[in-house]
């Protein structure tokens, strides 16, 4: 079995991880939680890149550069969720399996943490389960990828 290459893209504020907010995002930092990612990723036969960007354009880049070099995307756009048609249309542009994660449940947040741009082109979306989110998220990614393999 091939190692599965993917890019695990976190967008605005999450590198305030551990400071900001941890009533909501807990006391992890964005390190802590690569870190575990990465360990827990050569389990299931993966490779990870992990990037963190505060601007929206930064982030279409990174996504535009997983074309052709990655099996697919975990992203947490963050606030860019909510608002970025831009970055919707790049991971649809690119078409690679994309996983939507988040630490908190935005469906018992505030009302315009409702909608997604993303949910609609996702495999899928996990939140609320702090820091495992985007783990499961990895799982589920993981285990798509590796039936289209066998298929």
């Amino acid at each position: 079995m091939q190692q599965l290459q993917i890019l695990v893209l976190h967008g605005p504020n999450l590198n305030l991880l551990g400071v900001r907010e941890r009533s909501i995002y807990g006391v992890l930092t964005l390190e802590d939680i690569n870190a575990a990612l990465k360990n827990h990723s050569a389990g299931l036969h993966s490779h990870l890149e992990c990037q963190q960007h505060n601007s929206e354009g930064a982030m279409v880049e990174a996504i535009h550069k997983a074309l052709g070099t990655k099996d697919g995307i975990v992203i947490n756009a963050g606030a860019y969720t909510h608002t970025s048609v831009a970055i919707r249309d790049a991971l649809s542009g690119v078409n690679l399996p994309v996983v939507e994660v988040h630490l908190s449940n935005i469906y018992q947040r505030e009302s315009f943490r409702h909608h997604s741009y993303i949910a609609p082109i996702a495999l899928g979306q996990i939140s609320g389960f702090g820091a495992d989110s985007y783990r499961l998220g990895l799982e589920a990614l993981v285990r798509y990828l590796q039936g289209r393999q066998t298929s």
